[in-house]
C-alpha cells in the first residue's frame, strides 16, 4: 500500500473559553511529550470572511465540484451552500434523515467528497442512528447528490455500521477524511465506556480505514488477518474522543485531533497498528467505570503507546476539525496545521518539524483574527480554492468561514 500513516478539553465538549495562549506552555501532564510554547495571539495578516450564517450547529463541509459545498448540522439538517465567497446562497438539500439521533453530541456529524465527487456525486457522512426513537448505533452512510444539487440518496446505509453510541451522545466523535490513495478515514469516538478504547473488536475510540466501495477493510491495513471484521478496520486505537482526521500532502501521512478529560487535548500522527494509550478501565481494574484520571497517553501501562506530536496540557482546548494550509497562496505558512478549538474558541497554526522530529508539532501560532472572534470552532476543511474553510459551533446564528492570506 502507499499509505504512510505515521507516527478534549471537554466533559460536554467544553463551554468556558480557556485564556488566550494557555495551551501548550510547559510540560504536557499526561502524554510524556514536551509541548511547544504557543505564541501569543498576534496580528498573521489572515483575511476571514463569513460566507454564510443562519445555521445551527454546522459539524463539517465537503466540497462537491465547481462553488458548491455541502454542510451537516447536527439537527440532522443537510444544506447546500453555493458560492465560496461571501454572499453565498444556502438551500436546503432533500435527503431521508429522519432517523439521525440528535441528543448531545451526538446527531449529523462529520462528511466528506469522493475525490470524483464532481463527476459521481459520491460523498459519506456520520450519524447517530436511531429506530422509533431508540439509539442503535453511529454510522458512516454514502450517498449520491443529485447533479443539481438538491437531493441526496442512500447508496450504502450503513457503509459501515455498529459503531458505539451512548443514548446521552457523549463522545460521539466521527469524522472522514478520504486519503491520497482513496481510502476512507474515520476517526471516532468511545462513547464515555471504559473498555471500549483498548478494545480492537469495537469500532469506538478509534481511527479506521476502509474501502469506500465495499465498507471492508483498506488494502494494507495492519490487522487485515483478524477474525474480527471489526479489527480489520482499525488503524488505531486508545483513543478517547477523535474529532478530526487530516492527511498532510505530498506524504499522505493522517493526523489525528481528540478531545483529552480535564487536561491534555491530543494532536496525534496516526501509525498503523499502534496503540495510543488512553484506557479508563485501567487495564481491567475499573471495567464499569469510566475512569478519567487515567493519562491521555499511559506510558506507564502502555510503554509503546505513541506520544502525543502535541498536547494541550492544562486547561484543554477542546480542539476539532484540523486540516493542512497548502498551496503558493499561503507563503510560509503552507504546511502548517490548521486546528480549531471549541472550549478555546480559537484557530491554532501548528508546524510539524521535519527529519527526526516530523512525528512532532514544533511551533504553534494562535493568530488574533481567529482568537474569540467568533465563539466555538467546529469544522476545518481546505476548499478547491485553496482556502481554509471552518464552521462555528455556537448553537444558533453560526456561520462558516473563508480563511486567507490577506
Amino acid at each position: 500500500m502507499a499509505l504512510a500513516l505515521t507516527a478534549c478539553g471537554e466533559r460536554t465538549e467544553g463551554t468556558s473559553a480557556a485564556p488566550n495562549g494557555g495551551a501548550g506552555a510547559g510540560a504536557a501532564p499526561g502524554s510524556g511529550t514536551p509541548a511547544p510554547t504557543t505564541t501569543a495571539p498576534s496580528g498573521t495578516g489572515l483575511r476571514v470572511e463569513t460566507v454564510a450564517g443562519g445555521l445551527a450547529n454546522p459539524w463539517d463541509v465537503a466540497f462537491v465540484g465547481g462553488d458548491r459545498m455541502l454542510v451537516t448540522q447536527r439537527d440532522g439538517s443537510l444544506s447546500l451552500v453555493t458560492g465560496l465567497g461571501p454572499g453565498a446562497r444556502v438551500t436546503p438539500v432533500t435527503a431521508d434523515l429522519g432517523d439521525v439521533y440528535a441528543r448531545g453530541e451526538g446527531g449529523l456529524l462529520g462528511i466528506a467528497a469522493a475525490p470524483d465527487v464532481a463527476t459521481s456525486g459520491a460523498f459519506v457522512t456520520c450519524q447517530d442512528h436511531q429506530e422509533g426513537g431508540r439509539p442503535v448505533d453511529i454510522r458512516v452512510v454514502s450517498w449520491r447528490l443529485s447533479p443539481d444539487g438538491t437531493r441526496a440518496d442512500r447508496v450504502r446505509d450503513p457503509l459501515v455500521g455498529g459503531l458505539p453510541i451512548n443514548p446521552s451522545g457523549r463522545h460521539s466523535g466521527c469524522r472522514p477524511t478520504f486519503d491520497q490513495d482513496g481510502m476512507l478515514l474515520v476517526g471516532t469516538g468511545d462513547t464515555a465506556r471504559a473498555t471500549i478504547p483498548q478494545d480492537r473488536g469495537s469500532l469506538g475510540g478509534k481511527v479506521l480505514r476502509i474501502d469506500p466501495a465495499t465498507g471492508g477493510p483498506a488494502p494494507g491495513n495492519p490487522f487485515a488477518a483478524s477474525g474480527s471484521a471489526a479489527e480489520r478496520l482499525v488503524v488505531g486505537y486508545g483513543h478517547r474522543n477523535v474529532q478530526g482526521v487530516a492527511v498532510q500532502p505530498g506524504t499522505n501521512r493522517a493526523w489525528s485531533a481528540e478531545h483529552g478529560p480535564d487536561v491534555d487535548d491530543e494532536v496525534n500522527v496516526v501509525v498503523p497498528g499502534r496503540n495510543y494509550g488512553w484506557d479508563p478501565a485501567r487495564g481491567g481494574e475499573s471495567p464499569g467505570g469510566y475512569d478519567e484520571s487515567v493519562p491521555m497517553t499511559d506510558l506507564d501501562r502502555y510503554p509503546d503507546a505513541v506520544p502525543a506530536a502535541w498536547s494541550s496540557g492544562d486547561p484543554t482546548e477542546a480542539i476539532s476539525g484540523l486540516a493542512f494550509l497548502d498551496g503558493p497562496a499561503w507563503g510560509d505558512m503552507a504546511g502548517m496545521l490548521a486546528v480549531s478549538a471549541l472550549k478555546g474558541e480559537k484557530l491554532y497554526l501548528m508546524r510539524p518539524g521535519t527529519g527526526a522530529d516530523e512525528s512532532r508539532i514544533v511551533s504553534v501560532t494562535v493568530p488574533a483574527e481567529l482568537d474569540g472572534q467568533f465563539g466555538r470552532l467546529r469544522g476545518a476543511r481546505l476548499g478547491p480554492d485553496g482556502a481554509l474553510y471552518l464552521t462555528s459551533d455556537n448553537g444558533s446564528d453560526d456561520v462558516i468561514l473563508r480563511v486567507t492570506r490577506a
